[in-house]
């Protein structure tokens, strides 16, 4: 593939948020036990999260939410285009990709929210804290791999690696 032949589709600045952010939430997940490192990763992943938030709801016209989020209607027909085999190629995120990003960013979010409401004077060991940020956390289970399992899989079927665009931000142009 050719340089002429691609599109930037996501800018330094959002991979660069992407992958601190999956980086501190990795981070957070390993030093579950707490401990400064543990809370300083969940500080680092919710200012991402907002960050990211905010830009989706109010940043480029291309980062936001609002440019490749989709009704349930459309993301319903998407999926099941997918499971047939025929979903159409997308140049940013198609409507399953895009709840994912909705739901991660979410949770990334609640889980860092409630977990620095844990360290208060006013919610120490209160336990709907306690599990909230135990449910929010223990999501990532579940999605992290099926997030990457979506990324896998949907770039093999538009023959184009999905985790690469996600590193150098090009993508190939909807034409080819």
């Amino acid at each position: 593939m050719t340089r002429a032949a691609t599109v930037l589709v996501w800018p330094a600045w959002q991979r660069l948020v992407h992958w601190a952010l999956a980086a501190s939430v990795l981070v957070a997940l390993v030093t579950h036990e707490g401990g400064v490192v543990h809370e300083a990763s969940g500080y680092a992943a919710l200012a991402l999260a907002l960050a990211r938030i905010g830009l989706g709801l109010a940043g480029p016209r291309a980062v936001r939410f609002a440019s490749f989020v989709r009704g349930i209607d459309a993301t319903l027909t998407y999926a099941r285009a997918a499971l047939a085999g025929s979903a159409p190629r997308h140049l940013n995120h198609n409507p399953l990709g895009a709840w994912m990003v909705l739901a991660l960013l979410s949770l990334t979010a609640l889980a860092a929210a409630s977990g620095a409401l844990y360290v208060t004077d006013r919610f120490w060991g209160a336990a709907w804290v306690i599990a909230l940020h135990g449910a929010a956390s223990w999501s990532f289970a579940v999605l992290v791999p099926l997030h990457i399992a979506g990324a896998i899989v949907t770039g093999h079927h538009e023959r184009e690696n999905l985790v690469a665009a996600m590193v150098h931000g090009h993508k190939r142009g909807l034409e080819d």
